[in-house]
């Protein structure tokens, strides 16, 4: 009986060190992954004002070609620009 005592209780920190580091391990992939999800957004921003340039670079294109009239120009530039 002596002897079980102490395995016993080896076992029991074992399982408490077990735990702790699990949580620990988990809590640190739940920040990576928060960090990956926050990292895209900037980059989706800049995406759509890339696109928006692009949209009125082609409509300026178009309203100096001729091919647009300026009521039309008015309009479609009152779009892209939401």
């Amino acid at each position: 009986m002596m002897r079980r005592d102490p395995l016993l209780r080896m076992a029991a920190i074992g399982g408490v060190a077990y735990m702790g580091a699990k949580a620990a391990g988990n809590r640190g992939q739940k920040q990576q992954a928060q960090q990956a999800q926050q990292v895209p957004a900037p980059a989706a921003q800049a995406s759509a004002a890339s696109d928006r340039i692009t949209q009125l670079q082609e409509l300026a294109s178009l309203h100096d070609s001729g091919a647009l009239t300026d009521e039309e120009f008015a309009s479609e530039k009152a779009k892209v620009l939401g």
